[in-house]
């Protein structure tokens, strides 16, 4: 991809947020050498992974050579700074995750843990990939997710309005109306 004009590729950092339960299979799967070659072939330079109570230590690198620094972390008291920071960000399908994400406007790929039992975070997930504001994979599908995807073909997310839903509430709740 492009570089500066001091012939340096600007520093693009993928950030992977897992939240804080065990994913080891969405760890394992961006540590890979094959996932980890995409994403520097699609010009990102950073890989910076918050693998919560996992037990799966991902491989660091520093980034020399032209491959890929990698580095990773368990908690933090915020990820906001890292969300901020990111060009694109792989994700669990937590909501908390997803909704403050979209908000910041970055781009968002969407992982589906399928070794939780009552996996209603998938649903989300697919009905905002299917309104095209992330895209939705698995651990075994997200190297062709990341292969496949065009970044500029999704859509901002607009959180809807809530104040009509407020008022409702309010009215049957005996709240004068203001």
């Amino acid at each position: 991809m492009g570089e500066d004009e001091d012939g340096v590729k600007p520093k693009r950092v993928v950030f992977v947020a897992v939240g804080t339960t065990c994913f080891d299979a969405l760890v394992k799967v961006v540590d890979s050498q094959e996932v980890k070659d995409e994403l520097l072939r699609r010009g990102f330079t950073h890989l910076l992974i918050q693998m919560g109570r996992g037990s799966y230590l991902p491989s660091k690198s520093i980034g020399y050579d032209g491959s890929l620094a990698v580095d990773y972390f368990t908690f933090s008291p915020s990820i906001a700074d890292h969300l901020r920071s990111a060009s694109l960000v792989i994700s669990h399908a937590g909501s908390g995750s997803i909704f403050e994400t979209l908000r910041l406007g970055k781009p968002l790929i969407v992982v589906v843990n399928e070794d939780l039992m009552d996996n209603h975070q998938s649903e989300l997930a697919e009905e905002l990939a299917e309104r095209k504001h992330l895209y939705c994979a698995r651990p075994q599908t997200l190297h062709q997710t990341i292969a496949g995807m065009d970044l500029k073909s999704l859509l901002p997310y607009s959180p809807g309005d809530a104040t009509p839903v407020a008022k409702l509430i309010n009215r049957f709740l005996g709240f004068p109306e203001n």
